[in-house]
């Protein structure tokens, strides 16, 4: 700027020139500095795409053997014997030294107390984790011996914290069986099971209405109702081991009455697994397992722990007295 002036003065160039050389050279400071943003930006992206490039490169922890054991299409006994676990990253386990035998057929609930380890349990059930010590066997076989796919595709499981899949009711309880797409006889039956009939047929598209608000003419679900989809997709799944994990707790009395109902209809020839904090509804099970702090205190059926008048005794008076 200063070199321009100064032949200006001079006359060396006219005003005119020195006018078009101050425009270009402030365009090429723009250009200039938007390069260096442009820069700037492309090496902030190439560290995100590092982060995703090493987070698809993890091996899983979990794996299946080199040479897996044939799973069987019979009902399993299911053994934990000296299970403990502890989650990556603390030092206090979550599960002490569980020992107990599950029936083929079996229903069995499971009481506790926020992180007594019931979750953690089903968890280990389904291979998401391995136990820090001790086995997990089915017919006496450790599960870690089994294709981790086959294990996966005999276990029903609905988490407390399920998806909601932004994307059409069809597909939403489909996704409970990818194997046997577009069967919609068997999506219906789920969610007639599951009592979410009466909900998608006030939908403004039924089975094809987009929930969700992440698209355009989505139709947002109460929580309650969500949960009844969760349901739905969890029955489609022709799986021996059903696993409830707090399965009703977004739902009024009436529609946690008949899906219970439906439950024991459902569960018939299969081992069942229910955890709930409502304990009226553990008085379905046959045997009731009672975590304390990752361990089994108290097993058996709700008129034997009754009678035993100990921790789950304790709990359900504390929830009965407010219905007397």
């Amino acid at each position: 700027f200063g070199f321009m002036a100064y032949r200006a003065v001079h006359g060396l160039i006219t005003i005119g020139d020195l006018v078009m050389y101050y425009q270009a050279f402030q365009r090429g400071l723009n250009y200039f500095r938007s390069l260096l943003t442009n820069a700037a930006s492309l090496y902030e992206d190439s560290l995100y795409l590092s982060n995703l490039f090493e987070f698809l490169e993890l091996q899983p922890h979990v794996s299946s053997p080199p040479v897996p054991k044939p799973l069987g299409s019979d009902l399993p006994a299911m053994e934990w014997q000296n299970v403990s676990f502890t989650y990556p990253g603390t030092q206090k386990p979550v599960l002490r030294d569980i020992n107990v035998t599950i029936k083929p057929g079996e229903h069995v609930a499971l009481v506790g107390r926020n992180g007594a380890g019931k979750t953690t349990l089903i968890k280990l059930l389904c291979r998401l984790y391995d136990p820090t010590s001790g086995h997990l066997r089915f017919n006496g076989i450790d599960v870690r011996e089994f294709d981790l796919h086959e294990l996966r595709q005999h276990i029903s499981v609905v988490f407390q914290d399920f998806v909601r899949y932004h994307m059409k009711v069809r597909d939403n309880i489909g996704f409970g069986n990818v194997n046997v797409p577009n069967d919609d006889a068997a999506i219906q039956a789920s969610a007639r099971a599951a009592g979410a009939e009466a909900l998608i047929e006030h939908l403004p598209e039924g089975y094809d209405t987009m929930l969700g608000k992440m698209f355009d003419h989505g139709h947002e679900l109460s929580i309650g109702e969500w949960q009844k989809i969760a349901l739905a997709r969890a029955f489609l799944r022709p799986a021996q081991i059903i696993v409830l994990d707090e399965p009703t707790s977004a739902l009024d009395a009436k529609a946690e009455f008949e899906i219970f109902q439906k439950f024991k209809e459902l569960a018939l020839g299969k081992t069942a697994f229910l955890i709930s904090h409502r304990l009226s509804t553990s008085k379905l099970a046959d045997r009731i397992l009672v975590l304390v702090d990752g361990r089994i205190v108290e097993q058996g059926s709700h008129d034997d722990l009754m009678q035993l008048d100990g921790e789950y005794a304790r709990l359900f008076r504390m929830q009965s007295q407010y219905y007397k």
